[in-house]
């Protein structure tokens, strides 16, 4: 008998509930600290209630509240499943049970993953760890460099209306230069001290972040080679592809991986009308690194820019046309993410 226990996760708390293969509640609810302990005493309630079953634990994916949970359970070689929270919704509006709470919740996670047997299982190599680590490491410095630029420019407008900053100009050395020498010039006032201290922030926060994306590339170049030669793929994009990806083989085809990257296309038939449309759910990071590759390839030369402009003299939108090229750089990308001959995979075609 396989039991699957659905885990609403929180902050402070994790509720359980546990359901038998026809979906039926088994025993009571229970909710244990969102802390080590907490999570052994989840495992010991598992091995405790169901001595003789297969036990598969159903998480909600919440990101970075459901990781330490995740960690735990992977580390006392538990099977884990990833499920997404709009999955849980869709399965919760439809059940018998009214209202909202955490065992609820949870039994609806349950009930999810028991409908939806081909999600994917949490799991991450060391080098996928450590990439996406950086990746999202890089990613917040960014972000805080981007919100310091945009004040910056407010100040500069302030102080100089006339002082001009290209579009990503203050990233670079030579424009946060020349900017410096000019608020040096201007008389002393409180805006322009503050506009010197967000420029001294910005370098600070470039230089980090050049230093992460050396140690990113580095990486990639040791770890997953064969992704940096798929054209429109740099070392950024190919580290998202390793990092959000974790254990290609979690995955029973190529055609599971497009689904769970929001690549494989959604039928919207109805009558005589035949026609696909655009997935919204998915790993949206995923699709993202999908789409830069696939608007790099549209722009060069190649296999790639081929494939979208036949599909678009065949009377596919441009949507269409480029949801259709995700779709194939899905399979290309699974493939050399997961080559089981290195040969092989080397001889795969290199785009769309």
């Amino acid at each position: 008998m396989v039991v699957t226990i659905g885990i609403d996760v929180h902050k402070n708390t994790h509720c359980a509930v546990a359901i038998d293969e026809a979906g039926r509640q088994m025993g009571q609810p229970l909710t244990v600290r969102a802390t080590d302990a907490g999570h052994r005493q989840l495992l010991r309630w598992s091995r405790r209630e169901f001595p003789e079953a297969t036990v598969e634990f159903a998480v909600e994916d919440c990101r970075h509240v459901s990781a330490r949970l995740e960690q735990g359970l992977l580390a006392a070689e538990a099977v884990v499943v990833r499920v997404p929270p709009k999955l849980m919704a869709q399965t919760r509006s439809s059940a018998r049970t009214r209202g909202k709470s955490d065992p609820i919740d949870a039994l609806a996670i349950a009930r999810a993953a028991l409908r939806e047997p081909t999600l994917p299982r949490a799991e991450h190599t060391h080098v996928s760890r450590e990439l996406k680590l950086l990746v999202d490491r890089r990613e917040d410095l960014v972000e805080a460099r981007t919100k310091a630029q945009n004040r910056l420019r407010w100040h500069l407008h302030e102080l100089d209306p006339e002082l001009d900053v290209p579009a990503r100009g203050l990233d670079l050395a030579k424009h946060q230069d020349r900017v410096q020498a000019r608020l040096e010039e201007l008389p002393a006032s409180l805006v322009r001290r503050l506009a010197l201290e967000i420029l001294g922030d910005i370098r600070d926060l470039t230089g980090r972040i050049n230093l992460l994306e050396k140690e990113i590339a580095a990486v990639v170049r040791v770890q997953a080679p064969l992704l940096l030669t798929l054209p429109g793929c740099g070392p950024l994009t190919a580290a998202k592809l390793v990092g959000e990806t974790a254990n290609p083989a979690r995955f029973r085809s190529e055609a599971c991986f497009a689904m769970h990257a929001g690549a494989a296309p959604i039928p919207a038939s109805s009558g005589k009308t035949n026609r696909h449309r655009l997935a919204r759910g998915g790993n949206r990071q995923l699709n993202a690194a999908l789409h830069r590759i696939a608007v790099t390839q549209i722009r060069l030369d190649g296999l790639g820019r081929a494939y979208y402009q036949r599909r678009r003299s065949e009377g596919d939108t441009t949507m269409e046309a480029l949801r259709a090229l995700k779709r194939r750089l899905a399979r290309i990308v699974f493939n050399l993410l997961r080559p089981t001959d290195q040969t092989a995979a080397a001889s795969l075609p290199q785009a769309a």
